[in-house]
C-alpha cells in the first residue's frame, strides 16, 4: 500500500516537497488556498485541493487521520502554520514537518507539536520529503538525479559487529564511506573494528535502492 503525505502550502518549497513525494510513488495531497496553484499541479499529484490549512473541518474532512506525515509549508503565515500543525496533531497524524522562517518560528511549532521544524531554502524542499519517507536515515543529501548520500545511526542489531562481518556492500548496494562517532568523522575506518553504539555511518547510493532500505529486511 502506498504511503500517504499531505503538504499544506504551495510556495516554492511545498511545492517541491509534493512533486518528489509523488515522483518517489507516495500518494501526495496537497491544500492551498489559491485556486490557480491548485489549477497548476493538479495533474502532477494524487489530490489538489482548494482549502484553508488552519481550518479544522477543511483538513478533517480530507481524510487526514489517514495520512502517514504532512508537511506545513505556510512560514509566511505564523497564525496559519500554527494552527495547521495543531490540528494535524491532534488528529493523530504519526509525523508533522513544519517550515519556519526563523528561530523564533520554529520554537512555538515545536511547542505547539511539530515532530521536526525545517528551515528550508528553496531547494531543499527534495532534500526534506526524502528523510520523511526513508525514516531510517538521519540525513540526506542529494549528489546528483541518481545518487545520494545518507547518515544512519548504526542500528541496535549491527552494535559489536563490525563492517567487513555486515556486509553493507553486497547485501544492500551501498557503500559506507565514512563512520561518524562523538561527532569525529573517520573516513579511514578499520572494517575490522566494531560498531559502538550511537555511531553515525556515512553511506552512497543509488536513490532506488536507498529508496527502500530497509535494515530489518535482510
Amino acid at each position: 500500500m502506498k504511503k500517504q503525505y499531505a503538504v499544506l502550502g504551495l510556495g516554492s518549497f511545498g511545492w517541491s516537497v509534493a512533486l518528489t513525494l509523488e515522483n518517489m510513488g507516495c500518494d501526495v495531497l496537497v491544500v492551498d488556498d489559491s485556486y490557480e496553484k491548485i489549477q497548476e499541479i493538479s495533474e502532477q499529484v494524487a489530490y489538489a485541493v482548494k482549502a484553508d490549512v488552519s481550518d479544522p473541518e477543511a483538513l478533517q474532512s480530507l481524510g487526514g487521520r489517514n495520512l502517514d506525515g504532512v508537511v506545513v509549508a505556510v512560514s509566511e503565515n505564523l497564525e496559519a502554520s500554527i494552527l495547521a500543525t495543531m490540528i494535524c496533531k491532534e488528529m493523530g497524524i504519526p509525523r508533522v514537518i513544519a517550515k519556519a522562517k526563523d528561530d523564533l518560528q520554529g520554537t512555538i511549532l515545536k511547542k505547539v507539536g511539530a515532530d521536526i521544524v525545517v528551515y528550508p531554502e528553496r531547494e531543499m524542499g527534495s532534500r526534506v520529503a526524502k528523510n520523511l519517507v526513508a525514516r531510517e536515515f538521519t540525513d540526506w543529501i542529494e549528489l546528483s538525479n541518481d545518487y545520494s548520500m545518507v547518515e544512519i545511526v548504526v542500528p541496535s542489531r549491527w552494535v559489536g559487529k563490525c563492517l567487513s562481518e555486515l556486509g553493507i556492500r553486497e547485501r544492500f548496494g551501498i557503500n559506507v564511506v565514512g563512520v561518524i562517532v562523538d561527532g569525529e568523522v573517520d573516513v579511514a575506518f578499520d572494517p575490522q573494528k566494531p560498531l559502538q553504539e550511537g555511531a553515525i555511518l556515512i553511506m552512497i547510493g543509488a536513490n532506488d535502492i536507498l529508496e527502500k532500505f530497509d535494515t530489518k529486511g535482510k
